[in-house]
């Protein structure tokens, strides 16, 4: 493998680097630092939820605006000698010494030694190429009932089906709110008959009619013009986006994202990983939605210190053997 540019004496060694430093990877930070662990985190900067308006279903945090959550988080985490650190991971590569490690590059080409590596990159939500749609994602354009859905209770909710997905949601949306219109898109899977006979007792109408454009008014939405030029009136729009794990940097340790499926549809993509986060690879982890893409804020959260609680007894295991190999050593009898 070519050198890199950037020298040894460059290098700073830590216990673990935390890929992301949103919920999952600064509550695995948490988890570590608490366990007097050298802990740095590489955020982007970027957070998946950063559109939205506030978070809600965390407990004890219901209603916080997710930038100000992560101040908050930052600086508890930085209380037990946590680093955050602004950049973006551009290549991971094994360490080329004894035991488990890893030479993390960031995009400024710098470079840190890692005995463990807990990815929490998250993902990227591909929309649908439907003009004025991306404009109002996280603001009016929604995905997750549990995330927006009492925000737009008892309004007027157009719901895209773009995937198998399509009616699930309309049926959680349907909970909150009877007015509720699904617009078939282009490349929706064609409906099966028992798809039709839920809507239909749910009185859900159906719009064969794919949407062009996404309107507002005073930055505000006011409806979808579909390819016919009619126009449905609606408060918010509701779509199930494509979901990309961020994590393109891994592909040098041989960790690829894998499809997600659902109802033999594919979904996205994620890193597969055990309950603990622990994947194929020794010594990486993934927390949050880099593994699980319907995991929301507390659940990444969860995910987060469960990895970081695993990664450090790894460590302690570690080191105990290298303490017993010592004590065992010829020249210790």
């Amino acid at each position: 493998m070519e050198e890199s540019s950037t020298s040894t004496a460059d290098r700073t060694d830590y216990d673990v680097v935390v890929v992301g430093g949103g919920s999952a990877g600064l509550s695995a930070a948490m988890a570590l630092g608490r366990s007097r662990r050298s802990v740095l985190v590489i955020d982007a900067g970027t957070p998946r939820n950063a559109a939205a308006g506030h978070v809600h279903n965390y407990l004890g945090r219901e209603g916080t605006p997710p930038l100000e959550l992560l101040a908050v988080a930052r600086a508890e985490v930085q209380q037990y000698g946590v680093q955050v650190r602004p950049g973006r991971v551009t290549d991971v590569r094994r360490w080329e010494r004894p035991g488990t490690g890893f030479v993390v590059t960031t995009d400024d080409r710098r470079e840190v030694m890692a005995r463990r590596l807990v990815v929490a990159s998250g993902l990227r939500d591909v929309l649908p190429d439907v003009p004025g749609l991306a404009e109002r994602w996280g603001r009016d354009v929604l995905h997750c009932p549990y995330c927006h859905g009492w925000e737009v209770r008892d309004r007027a909710v157009v719901v895209l089906a773009t995937n198998a997905m399509a009616v699930h949601q309309v049926m959680l949306f349907r909970q909150l709110t009877d007015e509720v219109v699904l617009v078939l898109t282009d490349d929706a899977p064609p409906m099966t008959e028992e798809d039709q006979l839920l809507l239909s007792a749910r009185g859900v109408r159906v719009v064969d009619d794919p949407p062009k454009e996404v309107l507002t008014e005073d930055d505000a939405l006011r409806g979808v013009r579909l390819a016919s030029g009619e126009v449905l009136a609606c408060d918010a729009v509701v779509v199930s986006p494509v979901f990309r794990a961020r994590a393109e940097f891994l592909a040098p340790l041989g960790l690829e994202p894998e499809p997600m499926e659902h109802s033999g549809h594919v979904l996205g993509t994620v890193v597969p990983a055990e309950p603990t986060g622990a994947t194929a690879v020794p010594g990486v982890w993934v927390a949050g939605n880099v593994g699980d893409a319907m995991a929301q804020v507390i659940a990444s959260a969860a995910s987060g210190l469960r990895a970081g609680a695993v990664v450090n007894f790894d460590l302690v295991e570690e080191e105990t053997r290298a303490a017993l190999d010592e004590l065992r050593a010829p020249d210790r009898q």
